[in-house]
């Protein structure tokens, strides 16, 4: 999952293709010799600089992509990834509906399903589409002071950015559902509102019942659908793909929620918990950041909707490490995004290395990202 961007020759697409295809058909016996499956490929490239998967290899790219993403710890499960084809549409409202379809579809009532709509690849002379929001669900950061945020601080930029080009705005609370930003081929970067019916949200309480949580008003969404990543499969780029597992809840409870850039919740979170806050030795930050996370489990467990904790989720990639090496494949990963972000030598991932793999076949941030998911120059 690094960032780079890539400008390939034919010579570089034939070689990613050729690997490509030969790993489909070793992992899928029942397509048989892979001789004419590469010809073919071999003879497209030639007359038209690209090729074309079949569904069968779009399906299994997919999956082995996040097989080998190597910041993710929640790959046990990369064979049960459903893929959606949606390869045919290339205009940016066809793209929104299916986005939006994608997290109904993902959701499933709150038994959260692995997901991806792949949209229209790049072409020679013709560039696929781009979803600009960094996530399929993003929440408003407003402000009209450096230091003070309503929201998501995160979203700020982009927030502004669609205030300018004229999105009304929400109800100015802190979980205000931002729109979703799509380019289509050949077209301009367009916002369409995401629809209420499309995003389930769990009210956030804490387990203990305390009363004085309720006010806050506190949710987070259901489904984490990364939409700002090219999808790379034997040298064709599907920069349109948007996909999810489910969370887990670290990634709520100590990241969105608790990060100072983000909502930045931990002093509230101590205060309502009658904590000494005058120092850090008194090491009340670590104790806000455990009862948050307690918090977003148990309201995502009481309301029925798919989450993992960072103990369970980290015993269950040392499994999938497991299995994979007895089928002879290497695991790559990265220790500081696959160590849970709280009581990380508590976890066993904490307690071994490992090895940055790079990958031809894989989910990538282009050029670009970052500056789009703020809305640079979307004005």
């Amino acid at each position: 999952m690094e960032i780079l961007q890539k400008h390939m020759s034919d010579a570089q697409v034939w070689e990613e293709a050729e690997e490509f295809i030969r790993l489909f058909h070793r992992e899928n016996p029942q397509a048989g010799d892979p001789r004419a499956r590469l010809a073919a490929v071999r003879a497209e490239l030639a007359e038209t600089g690209t090729y074309r998967h079949t569904p069968e290899e779009l399906v299994h790219g997919a999956r082995v992509a996040w097989r080998n993403s190597n910041r993710c710890i929640g790959r046990l499960y990369w064979n049960s990834l459903r893929v959606r084809d949606r390869r045919g549409l290339t205009a940016a409202e066809d793209i929104a509906a299916e986005c939006f379809e994608h997290l109904r579809e993902a959701t499933n009532g709150g038994r959260v399903r692995p997901t991806i709509t792949v949209f229209a690849p790049d072409a020679p002379g013709r560039p696929g589409p781009l979803i600009w929001s960094e996530q399929l669900v993003r929440y408003a950061g407003y402000g009209d002071h450096p230091s003070i945020t309503v929201g998501d601080a995160r979203n700020r930029p982009l927030t502004e950015a669609l205030l300018a080009l004229g999105w009304p705005g929400g109800r100015g609370t802190p979980f205000d559902l931002l729109p979703l930003v799509v380019q289509g081929v050949d077209d301009k970067p367009r916002w369409f509102d995401t629809p209420a019916d499309a995003v389930l949200e769990v009210p956030i309480r804490h387990p203990d019942g305390r009363d004085d949580w309720a006010d806050w008003g506190l949710r987070w969404h259901a489904v984490p659908a990364i939409s700002n990543m090219c999808l790379e499969i034997g040298g064709i780029h599907y920069t349109a793909a948007p996909f999810n597992g489910w969370y887990m809840g670290t990634e709520i409870g100590a990241r969105n929620l608790a990060d100072t850039d983000r909502y930045n919740l931990l002093p509230a979170v101590a205060r309502r918990l009658g904590l000494d806050v005058s120092s850090d030795r008194s090491l009340w930050k670590d104790r806000a950041l455990v009862e948050l996370n307690r918090a977003v489990l148990d309201s995502f467990d009481r309301a029925g909707v798919t989450i993992a904790d960072h103990h369970t989720e980290s015993r269950r990639f040392l499994s999938h490490m497991d299995r994979e090496e007895r089928k002879g494949r290497d695991v790559g990963a990265d220790w500081s995004w696959i160590v849970p972000p709280i009581s990380g030598s508590a976890t066993p991932v904490f307690h071994r290395t490992y090895e940055d793999r790079p990958s031809s076949t894989v989910y990538v941030h282009h050029d670009g990202a970052r500056e789009r998911a703020e809305g640079r120059d979307l004005v």
